[in-house]
């Protein structure tokens, strides 16, 4: 487990976008942390990371936002109305698995068992309105 403070939005922004460029293609990131977290901007630094310039926001309604680079495509999902298998094999969740594709998993303690056993573990500690503790981590490590 690698284990990290940030100071500002731009410090987990820049954070997320070191972590991004060590990336295998098809990675799956999923974050754990509430409200305010600072998920979406790990996010943002992620795209960074994968060479796709785009404006990254929260899928709350869109169930998956997807981000399209020249090399990379990014695939985002907020899973938290997600409320069982039903609901989660029609968010396209699996489908998107199967593919090159990165994605990052907003809420992801609510499908925690649907995720790879390589994925990648974001978890966000707010520690004041503007510092966080990340820590990233297997999801198949024994911590």
């Amino acid at each position: 487990m690698n284990t990290y403070t940030t100071n500002s939005y731009e410090e987990t922004v820049e954070l997320a976008n070191e972590f991004a460029k060590t990336l295998p293609k098809g990675s799956v990131i999923a974050y754990l942390g509430g409200l305010g977290m600072g998920k979406t901007a790990f996010t943002t630094g992620v795209a960074r990371g994968l060479g796709i310039d785009c404006d990254v926001s929260s899928p709350t309604f869109a169930i998956c936002n997807t981000y399209i680079g020249d090399e990379n495509t990014l695939y985002h999902f907020d899973m938290y109305r997600v409320d069982g298998w039903d609901d989660l094999y029609s968010t396209g969740f699996f489908d998107f698995l199967e593919t090159d594709g990165y994605m990052a998993v907003e809420w992801s303690e609510n499908i925690y068992g649907a995720l790879p056993e390589d994925c990648y573990i974001v978890e966000i500690e707010r520690l004041s309105e503007t510092q966080r503790i990340i820590k990233i981590y297997r999801k198949n490590e024994d911590i």
